[in-house]
């Protein structure tokens, strides 16, 4: 249990953290579960359209440091890469 005034400071700080985050990582997933959903229904217009919403609420998580920069990418590739599929 935190015992000075700077520790319990830092222990309410990282509880908003955590939950900000968790808000973050989130909608993230909400966006990119839309990607995924319509490439099962293989609705290549509406798997585009969400595609490309998807795309910079996964870079912000990178930049918010939710994901690293490497993982947001390669999300970005292979979604992207399943939707331009469903085109062949």
């Amino acid at each position: 249990m935190a015992n000075s005034s700077s520790a319990k400071k830092m222990v309410r700080k990282i509880h908003a953290r955590t939950e900000r985050n968790k808000a973050r990582r989130s909608r993230m997933r909400t966006y990119v579960r839309k990607v995924e959903e319509a490439i099962v229904a293989g609705d290549q217009s509406a798997a585009q359209e969400a595609l490309k919403n998807a795309q910079p609420e996964i870079v912000r998580s990178a930049q918010k440091g939710i994901l690293h920069k490497n993982t947001a990418s390669r999300k970005v590739s292979r979604l992207s890469k399943r939707v331009s599929a469903m085109a062949s």
